[in-house]
């Protein structure tokens, strides 16, 4: 047992300082796994035996393989009778370090500055007070947050924790780094986990992991929103990614046309192009077929393409022949790949000069928010809308979601 000499040496120097010790100096006593989190008896069996070597306070930092390992962490920490830090190192472990005060933990870590940290997963200081309002949480705090693989990058809970301030709604908002969608919401099935988000790759895995979806998100085959509900636990999935985008879509086409919005959606008779058969992509499609367009699919696998034409009812390109289709002036461009987003800004998914037959060019990446996509849309004279207002606008549906607040205020 590694843990052994540490036990020893705490218990000798707790003996030594015997009878001498001020009042308020309290000894903490630590033990770290670099390896993973063991079982709930093991880490208990682990907060008797640095009790018994006399510490004032438990402190025990583990590793996450998988971020259902923290739950161990937080049953330990939320029935200790002790003074007790528990800590998860890693990305996988960063909600240990936010919502320890939820569930009875004594104290969290942050570093001073960003990037400089003393283990691996620390948020800044700033971030634990500023971002996730780390002061206000509590008990009865309810828990949402973004699931996805990457997701470090998601602005959202720079979005919603802001959000919830102003509303003065008892909630926090963080980053979830999810390997398996159906092991993490059943890991976590209490009603203090009550929404989340979800982005890439987990929407389509999402509709499988509800009790209840919603029939848009069910033909889109993609859940974005997840709801619990509090009365029985039971989970709702629904899709706000394509509100937030057609309308964004819709915003810019008025502006560009001048047009009144009584007069229909502007969409209507429109040929859009999705590039990307994804989750976003099937949305996108759905939302502008919804609404009166002509929709082509195009994308690198010509089959997945085919497949999406198919049930939505649309044309479909491989993404080497979009560069050449050109049947008609004025058509929408809608970009729900990847292809653009940070680290790789310098990608685009069609040449500058396939982009002169467009009157309005969408991309969904918004990380940057102006994407080479849409640098060079606009100075071929496009209208353009960024992901950043789809984000928003799917943000607002969300939200009204999650604390049955108007989200528009």
């Amino acid at each position: 047992d590694p843990n052994c000499c540490l036990f020893k040496v705490a218990h000798e120097f707790i003996k030594s300082i015997g009878g001498k010790k001020p009042e308020k100096i309290k000894v903490i006593v630590s033990s770290h796994n670099y390896q993973s989190t063991p079982s709930v008896e093991e880490l208990g069996n682990l907060v008797v035996k640095i009790q018994s070597t006399g510490a004032d306070i438990v402190k025990i930092a583990t590793t996450a393989i998988d971020i259902t390992d923290v739950a161990r962490i937080f049953q330990i920490t939320v029935h200790s009778l002790v003074p007790i830090i528990g800590l998860v190192m890693g990305e996988r472990g960063l909600i240990s370090r936010i919502l320890c005060t939820k569930f009875g933990g004594y104290l969290t870590f942050g570093t001073l500055e960003g990037g400089v940290v003393s283990a691996p997963g620390q948020p800044t200081i700033n971030d634990l007070l500023n971002l996730y309002n780390f002061r206000q949480l509590g008990p009865d705090t309810k828990v949402y947050g973004i699931i996805g693989k990457p997701v470090g990058h998601s602005k959202s809970p720079m979005l919603y924790n802001e959000a919830f301030k102003s509303a003065g709604f008892n909630g926090v908002f963080v980053h979830l780094l999810v390997d398996d969608l159906e092991m993490f919401l059943r890991t976590y099935s209490s009603t203090d986990f009550a929404g989340f988000s979800c982005t890439i790759p987990h929407k389509e895995t999402a509709v499988k992991c509800c009790d209840e979806v919603d029939p848009v998100a069910k033909s889109i085959g993609a859940v974005n929103c997840i709801i619990r509900r509090q009365s029985d636990g039971k989970l709702f999935g629904c899709n706000t990614d394509y509100i937030g985008a057609i309308s964004a879509i819709e915003d810019g086409l008025q502006a560009g046309y001048n047009m009144s919005s009584a007069a229909g959606s502007p969409l209507a008779g429109k040929l859009f192009v999705v590039i990307g058969a994804g989750g976003a992509g099937k949305a996108l499609a759905y939302g502008a077929k919804q609404k009166g367009a002509r929709v082509v699919i195009a994308n690198r696998t010509y089959e997945r393409a085919r497949e999406l034409a198919d049930v939505i009812g649309g044309d479909a390109l491989s993404l080497d022949d979009l560069a050449r289709f050109h049947p008609e002036d004025g058509m929408i461009l809608a970009n729900t790949t990847s292809i653009g987003m940070q680290p790789n800004i310098d990608q685009t998914p069609i040449s500058e000069d396939a982009l002169k037959y467009y009157s309005l060019v969408f991309d969904a990446v918004y990380t940057p928010k102006i994407t080479r996509l849409l640098r060079e849309a606009k100075e071929t004279g496009a209208t353009i809308v960024s992901g950043l207002e789809m984000f928003i606008g799917q943000a607002y549906e969300q939200f009204e979601r999650f604390t049955g607040l108007p989200g528009k205020s």
